[in-house]
C-alpha cells in the first residue's frame, strides 16, 4: 500500500512539475507587450517561441542519461533552475538577441529536460498504465494554455510583462524544487515487481538508442508523429487568426475558441492514453487520423458565421493532437522497452520538434501567398493520409516480427 502512495505523489508532482513548465506557451501573451518594450515588430519575436520549442529533445535526450547516472529528482532541479533562470532573465532583457538567449534557449533547454524527465520515469512506475499515465502528465501540461494566460494578462496590466517574467520565473521555479521532493527514480525492476501490477503487461526487450535506430519501426513511429503533430499544430498554433479571418468572429470570440481548443487537447491526452491501454496504442492512433480527416472536411466547408462547424472541427483536432502527445510515450515504451525509454522518447519527440517548425511555417506561408487557408487544409488532409499509411505499414511490420519471432521458437 506504502509504494502504491509512493507512485501516486510521484505522478501528483509530475503533474504539478508539468503544469508549471507549461507556461512557456503563454508566449502569445507575453510577446506583445514584449515587442512594445523592445520597440519591434510582434513578428518578429516568432523566433523566440521557435527556439524554445526546438531545442527541448536536446535536454530530453541528455536528461535521459543524466536519469541513469543521478536520478530523476536531480535532473528536475537542473532543469528548474534552467528554465526558471531563463524566465527572469527574459525581464532583463534589452534585445532580441538576448531574449532568443534566456527565454528561447535557457527556458526552452529547460523545459525539456523537465518534460522528458516527468513523463518517462512517472509511466516506469505504472508499467500497466503506461497510456494513461502518458496522458495525465501530459495533459497538465497542456492545460497551463488555458490556466496561465488569464494570469499572465493580469500580472501584465499591473506590473508591466518584465515584471510579470520576474514573477513568473520565481514561482514555477519554486514550485518545481518543492516538488521535486516528492519525486522519485522509478526502480529498474521486471514489470511484476512494481507495485501496483495488476494483470499481464506486454512489451519489448529493452533496446538503446542505438538499437531502436537500427529498427525500421522507430522511422515509421517517428514519422507518424511528424504527421500528427504537423497538421494538428498548423491549425492549433494558429486558430485565433483562422477563426477571425476564416469565419469572420471577434478577437475575443478567438479567444474562447483557443481556450476550447486547449480543453479538447488536454482532454484528449487522457482519453486517448487511456484507451490505448485497453484497445492498443496504433488502434487508437488510426481512429484519431480518421476523426482528424473529417474535421478537416468541415473547415473545409467553413464560410463567415460557421461558428459552430468551426468549433467542431478545431475540437476535434484539438482532441487528436492531444491524443498523440498522451499515447506515444508509452507507444515508444511498449516499442523499444522501459529502461532506456527517458533517452529513446527523447530522440522519438524530434519528429514533434520538427513539426512545431514545418507546420505553422506551411499555413502561415501559403495563406499569405494565397490569402486564403483552404491549401493549407488539402496539406493536412494529406499528411492525415500519410499518417494513415504509416499505421498500415506499422501493422505489417508487427505481423512480420511475430512471424519471425514464431519461427525462431519453434
Amino acid at each position: 500500500m506504502k509504494n502504491q502512495e509512493n507512485r501516486r505523489l510521484v505522478l501528483a508532482a509530475a503533474c504539478i512539475i508539468n503544469l508549471c513548465i507549461g507556461s512557456i506557451y503563454a508566449w502569445s501573451v507575453f510577446s506583445k507587450p514584449m515587442a512594445a518594450v523592445l520597440g519591434a515588430d510582434p513578428g518578429s519575436l516568432a523566433i523566440v517561441f521557435t527556439i524554445a520549442s526546438g531545442v527541448g529533445p536536446i535536454t530530453m535526450i541528455t536528461g535521459g542519461k543524466i536519469i541513469e547516472k543521478l536520478g530523476a529528482r536531480t535532473v528536475i532541479r537542473i532543469g528548474a533552475l534552467l528554465y526558471g533562470f531563463g524566465m527572469i532573465g527574459s525581464g532583463f532583457s534589452t534585445s532580441l538577441g538576448m531574449l532568443c538567449v534566456t527565454y528561447g534557449l535557457c527556458s526552452g533547454l529547460g523545459l525539456g529536460m523537465i518534460y522528458g524527465c516527468t513523463i518517462n520515469n512517472t509511466i516506469q512506475f505504472f508499467p500497466d498504465k503506461k497510456g494513461m499515465i502518458g496522458g495525465l502528465t501530459t495533459a497538465s501540461y497542456g492545460l497551463s494554455s488555458v490556466l496561465i494566460p488569464p494570469v499572465a494578462n493580469a500580472l501584465i496590466g499591473s506590473l508591466g510583462i518584465l515584471w510579470t517574467f520576474r514573477v513568473i520565473g520565481i514561482v514555477f521555479m519554486g514550485m518545481i524544487l518543492a516538488a521535486s521532493f516528492l519525486i522519485r527514480t522509478a526502480p529498474q525492476a521486471a514489470p511484476e515487481a512494481l507495485p501496483g501490477h495488476g494483470g499481464q503487461i506486454t512489451g519489448r526487450p529493452d533496446r538503446t538508442w542505438r538499437e531502436m535506430l537500427q529498427d525500421p519501426a522507430f522511422y515509421i513511429m517517428i514519422l507518424m508523429l511528424l504527421c500528427g503533430g504537423s497538421y494538428g499544430l498548423m491549425i492549433i498554433s494558429q486558430a485565433s487568426p483562422i477563426a477571425q479571418n476564416l469565419i469572420g468572429v471577434t478577437p475575443a470570440t478567438a479567444a474562447i475558441c483557443v481556450s476550447v481548443i486547449a480543453l479538447f487537447n488536454a482532454g484528449g491526452r487522457v482519453a486517448a492514453g487511456y484507451l490505448s491501454d485497453r484497445l492498443g496504442r496504433i488502434q487508437v492512433l488510426t481512429v484519431m487520423f480518421l476523426l482528424s480527416a473529417l474535421a478537416i472536411a468541415l473547415l473545409l466547408t467553413c464560410r463567415e458565421g460557421s461558428l459552430v462547424v468551426f468549433m467542431i472541427s478545431t475540437s476535434i483536432i484539438g482532441m487528436a493532437f492531444g491524443a498523440f502527445m498522451g499515447v506515444f510515450p508509452g507507444f515508444t515504451a511498449d516499442q523499444f522497452g522501459n529502461r532506456y525509454n527517458s533517452v529513446n522518447y527523447g530522440i522519438m519527440f524530434i519528429g514533434f520538434a520538427l513539426a512545431g517548425i514545418l507546420g505553422p511555417t506551411i499555413l502561415n506561408r501559403m495563406y499569405q501567398a494565397e490569402g486564403s487557408y483552404q491549401g493549407a487544409f488539402y496539406v493536412c488532409l494529406g499528411l492525415i493520409l500519410a499518417g494513415l499509411v504509416l499505421t498500415v505499414l506499422y501493422r505489417r511490420l508487427g505481423k512480420q516480427g511475430q512471424k519471425a519471432l514464431f519461427h525462431q521458437t519453434t
